[in-house]
Protein backbone atom coordinates (compact mmCIF):
# COMPACT_ATOMS: atom_id res chain seq x y z
CA UNK A 1 0.00 0.00 0.00
CA UNK A 2 1.40 3.42 -0.80
CA UNK A 3 2.05 5.82 2.17
CA UNK A 4 -1.04 8.17 2.18
CA UNK A 5 -0.15 12.02 0.15
CA UNK A 6 0.04 14.59 2.53
CA UNK A 7 -1.39 17.98 1.72
CA UNK A 8 -1.27 21.59 2.84
CA UNK A 9 -3.22 23.11 5.34
CA UNK A 10 -4.72 26.47 6.57
CA UNK A 11 -5.25 27.23 10.59
CA UNK A 12 -7.02 29.67 10.85
CA UNK A 13 -5.76 31.54 14.85
CA UNK A 14 -5.18 34.78 16.55
CA UNK A 15 -6.25 36.39 13.02
CA UNK A 16 -3.35 34.53 11.68
CA UNK A 17 -3.18 31.58 9.18
CA UNK A 18 -0.46 28.64 10.30
CA UNK A 19 0.41 26.32 8.10
CA UNK A 20 0.49 22.29 8.64
CA UNK A 21 1.02 19.38 6.46
CA UNK A 22 -1.55 16.44 6.94
CA UNK A 23 -1.70 12.85 5.55
CA UNK A 24 -4.28 10.24 6.89
CA UNK A 25 -4.09 6.60 5.65
CA UNK A 26 -7.53 4.96 4.58
CA UNK A 27 -8.94 3.42 7.77
CA UNK A 28 -6.82 5.31 10.01
CA UNK A 29 -6.81 4.41 13.77
CA UNK A 30 -6.25 7.58 15.20
CA UNK A 31 -4.56 11.09 14.33
CA UNK A 32 -1.19 12.47 15.88
CA UNK A 33 -1.06 16.56 16.01
CA UNK A 34 2.72 17.24 16.40
CA UNK A 35 4.31 20.07 18.44
CA UNK A 36 7.73 21.45 17.59
CA UNK A 37 10.05 22.71 19.31
CA UNK A 38 12.05 26.35 19.31
CA UNK A 39 13.51 27.38 16.28
CA UNK A 40 11.92 24.12 14.59
CA UNK A 41 8.99 23.88 12.35
CA UNK A 42 6.59 21.29 10.70
CA UNK A 43 9.23 20.39 8.13
CA UNK A 44 11.70 19.17 10.75
CA UNK A 45 13.36 16.29 9.47
CA UNK A 46 13.18 14.34 13.13
CA UNK A 47 9.20 14.98 13.40
CA UNK A 48 8.80 13.94 9.95
CA UNK A 49 10.77 11.07 9.88
CA UNK A 50 8.75 10.20 13.47
CA UNK A 51 5.32 10.97 11.27
CA UNK A 52 6.20 8.45 8.01
CA UNK A 53 6.81 5.92 11.12
CA UNK A 54 3.54 6.75 11.74
CA UNK A 55 1.52 6.50 9.21
CA UNK A 56 3.07 3.13 8.34
CA UNK A 57 1.71 1.87 11.32
CA UNK A 58 -1.76 3.28 10.10
CA UNK A 59 -1.71 6.77 11.71
CA UNK A 60 -2.69 10.08 10.42
CA UNK A 61 -0.50 12.99 11.43
CA UNK A 62 -0.84 16.62 11.61
CA UNK A 63 2.81 18.72 11.51
CA UNK A 64 1.96 22.84 12.26
CA UNK A 65 3.80 25.91 12.02
CA UNK A 66 2.35 26.82 15.57
CA UNK A 67 4.36 30.22 15.09
CA UNK A 68 4.86 32.60 12.13
CA UNK A 69 8.27 32.73 10.97
CA UNK A 70 8.55 36.69 12.75
CA UNK A 71 7.10 35.51 15.71
CA UNK A 72 9.93 32.08 15.45
CA UNK A 73 12.60 34.48 15.03
CA UNK A 74 11.92 36.00 18.78
CA UNK A 75 13.23 33.95 21.63
CA UNK A 76 10.41 34.93 23.61
CA UNK A 77 7.75 34.18 22.02
CA UNK A 78 9.67 30.44 20.98
CA UNK A 79 9.44 30.11 25.19
CA UNK A 80 5.86 31.59 24.87
CA UNK A 81 4.11 28.28 26.10
CA UNK A 82 0.83 30.04 26.68
CA UNK A 83 0.59 31.27 23.19
CA UNK A 84 1.95 27.48 21.49
CA UNK A 85 -0.49 25.76 23.92
CA UNK A 86 -3.38 28.47 22.01
CA UNK A 87 -2.38 27.91 19.06
CA UNK A 88 -2.08 24.01 19.72
CA UNK A 89 -5.42 23.97 21.11
CA UNK A 90 -6.79 25.97 17.71
CA UNK A 91 -5.26 23.39 15.58
CA UNK A 92 -7.09 20.21 17.73
CA UNK A 93 -10.47 22.11 17.11
CA UNK A 94 -9.90 22.49 13.80
CA UNK A 95 -9.10 18.44 13.32
CA UNK A 96 -12.11 18.36 14.81
CA UNK A 97 -13.99 20.38 12.59
CA UNK A 98 -12.84 18.04 9.70
CA UNK A 99 -14.72 15.44 8.00
CA UNK A 100 -11.77 12.85 7.55
CA UNK A 101 -10.54 13.67 11.58
CA UNK A 102 -13.30 14.55 13.50
CA UNK A 103 -14.19 11.00 14.02
CA UNK A 104 -10.59 9.72 14.85
CA UNK A 105 -8.93 9.49 18.56
CA UNK A 106 -6.29 12.12 19.06
CA UNK A 107 -3.27 11.92 20.15
CA UNK A 108 -0.26 14.85 20.82
CA UNK A 109 3.98 14.67 19.63
CA UNK A 110 5.95 16.87 21.00
CA UNK A 111 9.23 17.68 21.00
CA UNK A 112 11.00 20.32 23.15
CA UNK A 113 9.02 23.54 23.92
CA UNK A 114 6.38 21.77 21.97
CA UNK A 115 6.10 18.78 24.60
CA UNK A 116 5.26 21.74 27.35
CA UNK A 117 2.24 22.95 24.98
CA UNK A 118 1.32 19.19 24.40
CA UNK A 119 0.72 18.86 27.94
CA UNK A 120 -0.91 22.02 29.09
CA UNK A 121 -3.15 21.36 25.27
CA UNK A 122 -3.87 18.34 26.95
CA UNK A 123 -4.79 19.19 30.78
CA UNK A 124 -7.36 21.76 29.37
CA UNK A 125 -8.62 19.57 26.96
CA UNK A 126 -9.10 16.32 29.56
CA UNK A 127 -10.47 13.17 27.93
CA UNK A 128 -10.52 14.78 24.21
CA UNK A 129 -6.83 13.97 24.18
CA UNK A 130 -5.91 10.23 23.94
CA UNK A 131 -2.26 10.15 24.52
CA UNK A 132 0.88 12.01 24.52
CA UNK A 133 4.41 11.35 23.41
CA UNK A 134 7.47 13.57 24.27
CA UNK A 135 10.41 13.70 22.69
CA UNK A 136 13.53 15.10 24.29
CA UNK A 137 11.06 17.72 25.73
CA UNK A 138 10.57 20.18 28.60
CA UNK A 139 7.70 19.09 30.89
CA UNK A 140 8.66 21.42 33.38
CA UNK A 141 7.57 24.32 31.45
CA UNK A 142 4.23 22.87 32.22
CA UNK A 143 4.59 21.88 35.94
CA UNK A 144 1.93 23.40 36.98
CA UNK A 145 -0.37 21.91 34.61
CA UNK A 146 1.04 17.78 34.73
CA UNK A 147 -1.29 16.60 37.42
CA UNK A 148 -4.27 17.75 35.57
CA UNK A 149 -3.15 15.50 32.56
CA UNK A 150 -5.58 12.52 31.84
CA UNK A 151 -4.03 11.18 28.60
CA UNK A 152 -1.10 8.19 29.29
CA UNK A 153 2.22 10.40 28.78
CA UNK A 154 5.16 8.66 27.47
CA UNK A 155 8.68 10.61 28.25
CA UNK A 156 11.52 9.75 25.79
CA UNK A 157 14.53 11.03 26.45
CA UNK A 158 18.48 10.48 25.58
CA UNK A 159 20.31 8.96 28.15
CA UNK A 160 23.31 11.61 27.69
CA UNK A 161 20.87 14.43 27.12
CA UNK A 162 21.63 15.24 31.39
CA UNK A 163 19.70 18.16 31.71
CA UNK A 164 16.52 17.44 30.35
CA UNK A 165 16.69 13.59 31.50
CA UNK A 166 16.65 15.68 35.15
CA UNK A 167 13.68 18.02 34.35
CA UNK A 168 11.67 14.64 32.82
CA UNK A 169 12.27 12.51 36.08
CA UNK A 170 10.84 15.04 38.27
CA UNK A 171 8.23 16.07 35.69
CA UNK A 172 7.40 12.16 35.56
CA UNK A 173 6.67 11.92 39.56
CA UNK A 174 4.14 14.70 38.89
CA UNK A 175 2.44 13.25 36.55
CA UNK A 176 -0.79 11.41 37.57
CA UNK A 177 -1.69 9.81 34.47
CA UNK A 178 -0.78 6.77 33.12
CA UNK A 179 2.59 7.31 32.45
CA UNK A 180 5.94 5.62 31.62
CA UNK A 181 9.43 7.26 31.32
CA UNK A 182 12.02 5.70 28.59
CA UNK A 183 15.38 6.49 28.11
CA UNK A 184 17.24 5.83 25.03
CA UNK A 185 20.91 4.27 25.77
CA UNK A 186 23.74 6.59 24.39
CA UNK A 187 21.68 9.44 22.77
CA UNK A 188 21.76 13.43 23.24
CA UNK A 189 18.97 15.66 22.65
CA UNK A 190 18.19 15.61 18.98
CA UNK A 191 18.70 11.69 19.13
CA UNK A 192 21.03 11.85 16.12
CA UNK A 193 23.33 8.90 16.96
CA UNK A 194 22.57 5.70 14.89
CA UNK A 195 19.65 3.79 15.58
CA UNK A 196 18.24 6.55 18.14
CA UNK A 197 15.89 8.26 16.03
CA UNK A 198 14.34 5.16 15.22
CA UNK A 199 13.91 3.71 18.48
CA UNK A 200 11.80 7.03 19.20
CA UNK A 201 9.83 6.62 16.66
CA UNK A 202 8.81 2.77 17.51
CA UNK A 203 7.92 4.02 20.98
CA UNK A 204 6.01 6.51 19.47
CA UNK A 205 3.67 4.11 17.10
CA UNK A 206 3.27 1.69 19.86
CA UNK A 207 2.05 4.08 22.86
CA UNK A 208 -0.20 5.61 20.05
CA UNK A 209 -1.75 2.47 18.61
CA UNK A 210 -1.96 1.18 22.21
CA UNK A 211 -4.06 4.37 23.60
CA UNK A 212 -5.60 5.12 20.19
CA UNK A 213 -6.76 2.32 19.27
CA UNK A 214 -10.56 2.51 18.72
Amino acid sequence: MSPPAERLVHVRVDSLTLEGALAVPPAAGGIVLFAHGSGSSRKSPRNNFVARELRAGGLGTLLMDLLTPAEDALRATRFDIDLLTRRLTAATRWLADQPETKALPLGYFGASTGAAAALKAAAALGPDVRAVVSRGGRPDLAAPDLPRVQAPTLLIVGGLDDVVLDLNRRAYETLTARKELVVVPRATHLFEEPGALEEVARLARDWFTRYLGR
